[in-house]
């Protein structure tokens, strides 16, 4: 079974750092994209970032270039998003999602998601 379980959520301050986990199963992310959605109560989920997994090549939405930043390990079938300088607008439910092949930054290209880990910044 196909799965994708996302971790490492949390209450930040702003201005600090997580760094959230999307773990595979069931699967090979070889010929996959592997990217990152969030919701905010009240919004459409977006778009954070993506990564090709053959390619290793990266996309990241304007509002968090420069402070969030894609990566994988390809032994641990594990992608992750190192999340800086984290804001009050930042705060969301996250989720990771698999698409054959190509990143994008609409939500029907993807055919696995996970369960979505909450992140929240606040003083």
């Amino acid at each position: 079974q196909q799965q994708l379980v996302e971790s490492g959520g949390g209450l930040v301050q702003p201005g600090g750092s997580l760094r959230l986990s999307c773990a595979a199963s069931g699967f090979t992310l070889d010929d996959y994209a592997i990217g990152w959605f969030r919701q905010a109560p009240g919004k459409e989920r977006e778009g954070v970032s993506c990564i090709k997994w053959s390619r290793g090549s990266t996309n990241y939405v304007d509002s968090v270039k420069g402070r969030f930043m894609i990566s994988r390990d390809n032994a641990k079938n594990t992608v992750y998003l190192q999340m800086n300088s984290l804001e009050p607008e930042d705060t969301a439910v996250y989720y990771c999602a698999a698409a054959p092949a190509m990143c994008s930054w609409y939500a029907v290209a993807y055919d696995y998601w996970g369960q979505g880990t909450q992140v929240t910044v606040s003083s």
